[in-house]
């Protein structure tokens, strides 16, 4: 094996997709080596030409290779779903994880889908989870294979419960522009946030401070319908936003469905409180208004 400085910061991240690889472009600018896997070998240039040392996986995830090209690894972030077998990072990798050395800190990004229905009342990391779907109950499962994964091999493990993520190529500005936007108004129901790189942000504060153990929510400080946020995207592209349609009268499938059963709303007073940030994008409206102006209008 090749030797590697224990002050060498080394990122792995299982699931190169939109949030670990603005994370990955973030820490290379700061001098990290970041490695990953992906499914995608069409993706494979891409990465690369991003500075990632890319791992190509098979479909279920497990690739010998890899317990190599762990060596050295400082920090792991995991962002592959789990599937109906439970998280398969954790089955096919957990006992490399295990064995790592230098390991000081391993990131999980689960889903505020844990949390179940709560009829619009807010939530917090208090609040006992009670998934209602299928997408919390796997996500569920995932985080105790991890935390069970700490308790047994002292892996530094820290979970991040984030609501709907969007940013730049992925928002309510991108569905408009394509025209695949719909408002679909169901009375009352909102949902929680946040910007990839608020994120970005936190993962990073987490970090520098680890707290193994640790459960945290990630949103930003308004809920909001998804109505809302698709007339304020078309509002700014100067664009016709799509004719309301009432959720009851809406062809929608059994998945949205089940999305739009789910009310709560999230509290993030504790990645505050612990860790001293303040959101770039404290709502949908300052995170849009940004994404527009970077694009140029």
């Amino acid at each position: 094996m090749t030797a590697t400085s224990s002050n060498e910061r080394r990122l792995f991240c299982f699931g190169l997709g939109y949030t670990a690889c603005r994370l990955a472009e973030r820490l290379i600018g700061e001098g990290w080596r970041v490695a990953g896997t992906t499914r995608d070998r069409e993706k494979v240039s891409a990465l690369q030409s991003l500075g990632i040392d890319v791992h190509v996986v098979g479909e279920g995830g497990q690739e010998p290779s890899l317990t190599e090209a762990l060596h050295g690894t400082s920090q792991v972030l995991v962002s592959v779903p789990p599937d109906d077998q439970g998280d398969p990072v954790v089955r096919y990798h957990g006992a490399d994880i295990a064995k790592l050395e230098n390991l000081h800190w391993l990131g999980y990004l689960s889903s505020t889908a844990v949390y179940g229905d709560h009829g619009g009342a807010w939530v917090d990391e208090t609040t006992p989870p009670s998934p209602s779907g299928e997408t919390g109950r796997r996500r569920l499962g995932a985080e105790t294979s991890w935390l069970d994964l700490r308790r047994t091999s002292r892996v530094p493990v820290h979970i991040f419960r984030l609501a709907g993520i969007y940013g730049p190529g992925r928002s309510a500005l991108d569905r408009v522009r394509a025209g695949t936007a719909r408002r679909i108004v169901k009375p009352g129901h909102v949902l929680s946030r946040i910007h990839v790189d608020d994120i970005v942000g936190v993962l990073m504060a987490s970090m520098a401070r680890p707290r193994a153990g640790a459960i945290y929510n990630l949103c930003d400080d308004r809920p909001a319908s998804g109505a809302e946020v698709t007339t304020l995207a078309a509002e700014l592209l100067d664009a016709a936003p799509p004719p309301e349609i009432s959720y009851d009268a809406a062809e929608i499938s059994p998945e949205a469905r089940r999305f739009f059963a789910d009310h709560r709303r999230v509290r993030n007073e504790l990645i505050k409180s612990e860790f001293g940030v303040s959101l770039r994008y404290p709502d949908y409206e300052v995170g849009l208004r940004a994404i527009t102006a970077e694009a140029g209008g």
